[in-house]
């Protein structure tokens, strides 16, 4: 099946390459950023040898005569025009932006007036744990980023024993990818070697994503306390919620229960890390509780299981093939 790649300069377009071009079933026939005129091996020298390919300028009639599906890996509030396009000629699409993650009133809220408004109550979240049935008969994925993954996949197997009444707190961390390949200040090597901060504490927007989904997914209105931060590391994410319960039960065999048929989920018997996951599209969770207090940990990789990788494995369900065909599962270690 042939499909495209439209932005592919940035990190998350590399790693869609670099999955696509081994995947049995997906055929790249179309690579596309916003000014073209160079090969995918120039413009990603790690791929010399592996894929010749021009990367044109991003244009969607031209995808649809070339591709059945494409993901799209372009920047937040651009990347909806370009969707609705590609959907009115008849192709899929896989949107990595955050352009179709949450509901109309709450994007419009957080970002800026939405140009699609008729395909956004459509899109399906792409989080396969919890929308797989969803996702197989869907025309358009909202991929979600990695922080609300993480948070997402370790705190829904807790809400209906977590106490209402008391707020959720998530500690997120990130390697600087997660920023982006534009160079900033904070990306910059004297800044965050050795370093690292907390941003925007309370105020990010990946905030209102988790407890939209939380409200949807189980009907919980729960008072999310969101605050990231940027490690000095390449790739990688940790999160670490914590919780009160309304009462002490076997938190370790509800882990278990929620994800025992799950794929890409991993549980795990002692606090996680980033380098057991890194490179793969696996999200390794832990849990603990003292009494009524409650620790949920969960790592993924950033680029990966919080963007690429499952943007794929989104596509595999959607195409109806398997959802693991393709998929990284050997971590960079050591």
């Amino acid at each position: 099946m042939n499909v495209a790649i439209i932005g592919a300069s940035g990190y998350t377009g590399l790693e869609l390459v670099k999955i696509l071009i081994t995947h049995s079933k997906f055929n790249i026939s179309y690579i596309a950023n916003s000014t073209g005129n160079i090969n995918v091996q120039d413009l990603h020298p790690s791929l010399q040898g592996l894929i010749d390919m021009p990367v044109e300028i991003a244009n969607a009639k031209e995808v649809a005569k070339v591709a059945k599906l494409a993901f799209l890996a372009l920047p937040h509030k651009t990347s909806m025009s370009f969707a609705k396009e590609l959907l009115d000629l008849g192709v899929k699409v896989v949107d990595l932006s955050a352009d179709y993650r949450l509901e109309l009133e709450n994007y419009e809220k957080h970002y800026c007036p939405h140009e699609d408004k008729e395909n956004i109550s459509s899109a399906v979240y792409g989080l396969p744990e919890y929308y797989k049935n969803q996702l197989k008969d869907a025309n358009l994925v909202a991929n979600p980023g990695c922080y609300p993954t993480a948070s997402l996949l370790a705190l829904l197997p807790f809400v209906d024993y977590i106490d209402e009444n008391s707020p959720i707190f998530i500690d997120a961390k990130s390697g600087v990818t997660g920023a982006g390949k534009k160079l900033n200040e904070i990306t910059q090597f004297a800044h965050i070697n050795e370093n690292t901060h907390a941003y925007n504490p309370f105020k990010h927007r990946h905030m209102p994503e988790i407890q939209e989904k939380v409200k949807l997914l189980k009907d919980k209105d729960f008072s999310v306390n969101f605050v990231p931060h940027l490690i000095p590391v390449t790739r990688g994410m940790l999160v670490s919620v914590y919780a009160s319960l309304k009462e002490e039960v076997d938190v370790e065999a509800i882990l278990e229960k929620s994800y025992k048929n799950s794929e890409f989920v991993r549980v795990r018997n002692s606090a996680v890390d980033i380098k057991s996951t890194a490179g793969t599209n696996f999200c390794d969770i832990f849990v603990a509780r003292n009494g009524k207090a409650l620790f949920i940990n969960s790592s993924i990789d950033n680029l990966l299981r919080g963007a690429s990788s499952q943007a794929v494995v989104n596509a595999n369900i959607m195409c109806g093939f398997e959802e693991d065909e393709g998929i990284p599962k050997i971590a960079y270690a050591p």
